[in-house]
């Protein structure tokens, strides 16, 4: 298998705050696939900066009494202390605020304006008479003007979800002085999307380059029509000006992604590699993008197409992941879950971390929930009761009784065989991102070598006459087998296999797929690697990430009771039943029984798999009003995550009758 050449980045971090669990999620999942990468041989390089332009990093700026490149000087040091802390290991870290930034975004801009895909036209904009600045959407606050709700941003109401512009917006006050702000004309550079729809309808639907569910869902777009996007700001504004247009400036979304490129021109320079090699028109290395579903259209629309239309080339995939949850809720400040990575760092092993973001990763581009009871219980199970402990249960009596030699021989060719065999399957779990089941392997390898020891019993053979040298046979292969055991969690977790490689006396592992036992080798003495998880340090983050300021934000808004606590099935008395309708209704693959319903409740929309496929056939249900369990846990199941119940008479087969409400009824309506 030849080497291949591989380009990683991951999303920019904005510049203007410190990095916390939620961002990780991303890092430590680009970081293990590039990690397992260069294990494997390829020559991978994963590069990424900070995202430094706009008006929020300018304000702050302003606020703190510092300039701009102040601000970011300063947040570079921390999210490079905060990235190595969690063994993010960068390639590259560059800064969108660069040289080599400029000079692509200028280029990129000046080849679309020649080829005429550059427009300009004037649009009306909220301004701030005191800052003399126009405003961006979420530095004006107002009353909704559908609800009413107040201390609303200006583009969307988190109250009823309602979107509109920012002059819509009743009793509106600039967030920068507190100020009414006014209605000022302003001229304004696009670039023109739409002609390239063509392109990307090819680009986006071409196999590997997306995910389904966003390939679905960029084919929602393309088919609404694209529109111009508006990539100039006025000043002030900290950011590139754009080229013969004095006081315009480039829109952050324009040189962010450019960003990957200046980032890799800087990398070039250091280490004296061709950048076209890697991003001209005809390259043919590998670029993989990992970024968050919220800002997939940016990268999966805008970023293929300002490339393509500036004669780069597009990239191989765009890879995207869904948001980190805590304790099944999103990160609060007031529960004290939204947590900085530099909080976790003071108190726990980044390694935990790493393991059990891997643990629960897919590919797709499901949330991911951290569970801080799970997080203890897997990583003192997997990392410390399983694999740790087969080195610690063997090395003793090898220390001891052996002189830290281990035997000539290996007792279990088989197993030991079993065991590098198993890379095969591992190498492409970790391959195509399913790094939650390639842990599931290793844990099952680790089951494995741990049950060879309990069989075996060396601590009743230690005391046993004359049988010295199968207990060396047999702690031999305990320690055979960690190592493997190590080789394959290496790109999870890099500290603790390094202090393996120490404690087993061997170089640096790379991919164990022809890996031979080592034998009448001499170890050293075994050093714990890992401790279990101590449950007052998961008090004391969570402690220490309370916000316990008092606030005055109004109470958010809603059309309909709030929906009950998730409930377990035994609690069944506690049930919030809601009025929903059905506005989507469709087979499931592999399924005999289930439909998969898309049901709006009211304030939101639930995905649920109903058993009812043999009384109903899709085109019945939508449009239908029904019944539904809003309040029941969510349940994985191997088609989805199902989020509710829908209610059903009958005794099953066509005897099935979805129960619907008398007319009048609307979604979200609790059923009393």
């Amino acid at each position: 298998m030849s080497e291949r050449k591989i380009l990683v980045t991951s999303a920019l971090p904005y510049a203007n705050g410190p990095i916390h669990l939620g961002h990780l999620v991303e890092y430590i999942q680009t970081d293990i696939w590039s990690r397992f990468q260069k294990q494997r041989g390829n020559h991978c390089l994963y590069i990424c900066a900070d995202d430094a332009h706009g008006t929020p990093i300018m304000l702050r700026a302003d606020k703190e009494g510092i300039t701009p490149e102040q601000l970011i000087a300063n947040v570079e040091k921390e999210h490079r202390a905060d990235f190595d802390g969690f063994g993010v290991a960068f390639d590259n870290f560059h800064s969108t605020h660069s040289e080599e930034n400029k000079h692509f975004s200028s280029l990129i801009y000046t080849r679309l304006r020649e080829d005429g895909h550059i427009s300009k036209r004037t649009i009306t904009q909220a301004y701030d008479p005191v800052k003399n600045m126009f405003l961006p959407d979420r530095f004006i606050k107002g009353e909704c003007p559908k609800c009413g709700a107040k201390d609303q941003y200006g583009d969307n109401c988190e109250a009823c979800g309602a979107t509109y512009s920012p002059i819509e917006l009743k009793n509106a006050v600039s967030v920068v002085s507190g100020e009414k702000p006014i209605e000022k004309d302003s001229e304004h550079y696009f670039f023109d999307l739409a002609d390239f729809t063509e392109m990307l309808e090819s680009w986006t639907k071409a196999e590997g380059h997306l995910q389904t569910e966003v390939r679905n869902k960029m084919a929602e777009w393309l088919d609404n029509g694209l529109h111009q996007w508006d990539i100039s700001r006025d000043k002030p504004y900290f950011g590139f000006e754009i080229p013969d247009a004095p006081g315009k400036y480039f829109y952050v979304w324009l040189d962010a992604p450019i960003g990957y490129m200046a980032s890799f021109k800087n990398l070039c320079d250091k280490q004296g590699l061709d950048f076209d090699e890697y991003w001209g028109k005809d390259s043919d290395v590998e670029l993989y993008h990992f970024i968050g579903k919220d800002i997939i259209y940016f990268h999966a629309l805008f970023w293929p197409a300002m490339l393509h239309g500036a004669g780069f080339r597009t990239p191989s995939a765009v890879f995207s992941h869904g948001f980190l949850t805590v304790n099944g809720e999103k990160m609060s400040k007031s529960r004290g879950t939204f947590i900085k990575a530099r909080t976790y760092l003071e108190h726990l092993n980044p390694e935990y971390l790493r393991y059990y973001f891997a643990a629960k990763l897919t590919n797709g581009i499901d949330d991911l929930d951290l569970n801080f009871d799970d997080f203890s219980q897997r990583v003192n199970s997997d990392l410390v009761g399983k694999v740790v402990n087969i080195a610690s249960r063997s090395s003793g009596f090898i220390k001891k009784r052996f002189e830290g030699k281990l035997s000539p021989t290996c007792a279990e060719p088989e197993l030991f065989q079993q065991f590098i065999d198993a890379n095969t399957v591992i190498a492409e779990l970790y391959e195509n991102r399913e790094f939650g089941k390639a842990m599931r392997e290793i844990m099952a390898l680790a089951d494995k070598a741990n049950q060879y020891i309990d069989e075996k019993k060396p601590w009743l053979v230690a005391k046993e006459e004359g049988k010295d040298t199968e207990l060396h046979n047999i702690c031999s292969m305990g320690i055979n087998l960690f190592r493997l055991l190590v080789a394959y969690l290496k790109p999870v977790i890099p500290v603790l296999a390094e202090n393996s490689e120490d404690f087993l006396n061997i170089e640096a592992q790379v991919w164990p797929s022809a890996a031979q036992p080592l034998l009448d080798h001499e170890i050293k003495k075994f050093k714990p690697l890992m401790t279990r998880v101590e449950q007052d340090k998961i008090e004391a983050i969570v402690e220490a990430s309370k916000d316990n300021l008092i606030t005055e934000q109004q109470p958010e808004i809603k059309k309909c009771e709030p929906i009950a606590e998730e409930i377990e099935f035994d609690d069944f008395a506690k049930i919030d039943l809601r009025i929903a309708k059905i506005i989507k209704a469709e087979h499931v693959k592999g399924a005999d029984k289930l439909l998969q319903l898309t049901v709006d409740i009211g304030d939101e929309t639930r995905n649920v798999f109903a058993g009812i496929k043999s009384a109903y056939a899709p085109e019945e249900l939508e449009g239908k009003m029904t019944v539904v369990v809003a309040n029941l846990k969510p349940r994985k199941m191997r088609f989805g995550l199902s989020e509710g119940m829908v209610l059903a008479a009958g005794p099953g087969g066509k005897e099935l009758w979805v129960l619907n409400p008398d007319e009048g009824a609307q979604p979200g309506m609790r059923v009393k």
